[in-house]
C-alpha cells in the first residue's frame, strides 16, 4: 500500500492542481513530481515566472503559493506496481467534502492527467461552483511534446 502526501494548499489558494498519486521517484524523495524527466515544474516555471526551476521543493510550492494555486493528489493511498495509473488498485480518495469546507476560495481544479480526472469523476462528480480543467499528464510516460503540454496547460492559467 502507497500513501499520498499532504496537501499544499493554503487560505489564499484559488487553484488546485490535483495528480492521482506520486510515482516511484516521487515517493523516494518525498517530493511531488520528482522524476528528473517529468515536465511539471518546467510547465509551472514556464507559465508562471520563466526563472529556473528552484533545486529545493519549498522553494517550488512557494511559487505555486505565491500564484494562488495548491497541490495534492485525488487518490490518499492505493497498492500499484510501478508508477502508472493503469495499475492502481484497492484505492481510497482523500476526504474532499471536508478539504473543500475547508478551502473555500478554490475555484478551479487542474488534473494532471486524464486518470487523475476520472478518479475524481467517477467519487464526487461535478462540485458546483468548481471549473474542471482536464489537462495532459506531465508524466514521462505521456510522450507528447514538452511545448504541446505548456499549450494546453496554459488554458488553465489564464
Amino acid at each position: 500500500m502507497i500513501q499520498s502526501f499532504p496537501p499544499f494548499v493554503n487560505s489564499k489558494t484559488e487553484i488546485l492542481i490535483l495528480g492521482t498519486m506520486p510515482g516511484i521517484a516521487s515517493l523516494e524523495k518525498q517530493e511531488y513530481y520528482a522524476h528528473k524527466r517529468n515536465h511539471f515544474w518546467k510547465i509551472m516555471y514556464t507559465l508562471l515566472n520563466n526563472l529556473a526551476i528552484a533545486e529545493v521543493f519549498e522553494e517550488k510550492i512557494q511559487l505555486l503559493q505565491t500564484n494562488n494555486i495548491g497541490l495534492w493528489d485525488v487518490l490518499e493511498n492505493c497498492e500499484r506496481k510501478g508508477s502508472l495509473d493503469i495499475h492502481i488498485k484497492n484505492h481510497k480518495e482523500n476526504d474532499f467534502e471536508t478539504f473543500f469546507k475547508k478551502f473555500p476560495g478554490i475555484t478551479t481544479i487542474v488534473f494532471n492527467g486524464k486518470e487523475s480526472h476520472k478518479f475524481f469523476l467517477k467519487k464526487f462528480g461535478q462540485i458546483k461552483g468548481i471549473t474542471y480543467y482536464v489537462m495532459p499528464s506531465t508524466s514521462p510516460a505521456n510522450t507528447m511534446t514538452f511545448e504541446n503540454k505548456l499549450k494546453i496547460w496554459s488554458a488553465g492559467f489564464q
